[in-house]
């Protein structure tokens, strides 16, 4: 398996076991981005989706689809990313009745609340770093190892749609 195929797949598997990201629109003014809850369908060959309220800042932004990046930090700070796509509001009610869970049930009242709005991100393409040890990196290096040399198969720029 390449290093981008390894660093790829290990990035899926974090998303998918913690869900959390930053997700912002880097051409709205002040690029802010807040916390956000990832959704997937099955395998990660499909658009990731948010559910959020129709009166937050990301909605009101997006009269349209534009440009997103969402920066990703596992759990165990083992793995970051940052992923650029497209985001849209795309409340379709076939995907949100798949979707639904009782986590999202409890910020809304009901899967027909008129604020709920799904957010849907198309990802294309993402910088991955898989973060080493930083003891064994500076027992490495003090051992005449070239930390560059090793950090070298630690990050990949891979494209994901």
């Amino acid at each position: 398996m390449s290093k981008e195929a390894d660093l790829t797949a290990k990035f899926w598997k974090a998303l998918k076991n913690d869900r959390t990201v930053m997700l912002g629109l880097p051409d709205v003014e002040g690029g802010h981005s807040q916390p956000m809850t990832v959704l997937m369908d099955g395998d990660h060959s499909g658009p990731m989706w948010i559910f959020t309220s129709a009166d937050s800042d990301l909605v009101a932004a997006l009269p349209h689809e534009r440009d997103a990046v969402m920066h990703f930090s596992s759990k165990g700070h083992d793995l970051f990313a940052q992923i650029d796509g497209h985001l849209r509001v795309d409340t379709d009610f076939t995907t949100v009745e798949r979707l639904w869970n009782p986590f999202i049930a409890a910020w809304f009242d009901g899967m027909d609340d008129p604020k709920l709005r799904l957010l849907r991100f198309e990802p294309e393409h993402a910088r991955i770093w898989l973060n080493e040890n930083s003891l064994f990196a500076g027992m490495r290096l003090m051992l005449g190892r070239d930390p560059k040399r090793d950090y070298r198969d630690k990050v990949a720029e891979v494209v994901l749609h």
